[in-house]
């Protein structure tokens, strides 16, 4: 009688601590998605908090150079403001091989505004860039061509030892039949501030080695 009672006892006890965990298991399952969803939105508040710091802090540099402007004379204004003169094409210019498998599938034109005095500056603006054959008949010597819009050339400036460049690539593959003769590239920069156009072409020299862009 006491082994029966027994046994029936520990069933017992094996039944209450099943119900129990399932218990657990089902109000961890319930919980979960809303967790998930409340991680979720903290998550994206974080993502926008920072954003908004960014345009604040981008707000305050322009409220400063706003000020710093309005505190100058009138006719000293237009002075403290860069003037774009000319647009430089750079001699690194060329068709790469990137990816090394023996075809110069990329092109890379460095293009680089030129102020008053000669200096190299980040000018806001778009670029149209045309690559050419001109050993063809008018017709048919357009290669390709390529707009860049201001918020893809702002990410495409480059520091270097031999000053600031707008670092622009296009794929050429399967448009460049002849590497033999020379191509000429140009470009067309639209300066935001002035509103004027700047050109410049550049010949690509079949004899010249492109080795890293």
């Amino acid at each position: 009688m006491f082994l029966v009672r027994g046994q029936l006892f520990i069933v017992c006890c094996l039944l209450l601590v099943l119900i129990f965990s399932f218990g657990c298991e089902s109000t961890t399952a319930s919980k979960s998605p809303p967790l998930q969803k409340v991680q979720q939105l903290a998550a994206q508040e974080t993502e926008l908090q920072s954003k908004l710091t960014q345009a604040q802090a981008e707000n305050d540099r322009l409220k400063k150079q706003i000020e710093g402007l309005s505190n100058l004379p009138g006719d000293k204004r237009a002075d403290a403001v860069y003037h774009l003169q000319a647009v430089k094409i750079g001699r690194y210019t060329n068709l790469y091989d990137e990816d090394k498998n023996g075809t110069k599938e990329t092109l890379v034109v460095y293009v680089q505004p030129i102020d008053e005095v000669g200096d190299g500056i980040k000018a806001a603006g778009e670029a149209d860039v045309q690559l050419w054959d001109l050993n063809k008949k008018e017709s048919e010597s357009l290669i390709a061509q390529w707009h860049v819009g201001p918020n893809d050339l702002k990410k495409l400036w480059l520091n270097s030892f031999f000053g600031g460049n707008y670092r622009l690539k296009f794929d050429v593959a399967g448009k460049v039949e002849n590497l033999d003769k020379p191509l000429t590239v140009k470009v067309a920069f639209t300066d935001y501030l002035s509103g004027r156009t700047f050109t410049e072409q550049f010949i690509l020299r079949p004899e010249k080695t492109a080795g890293k862009p």
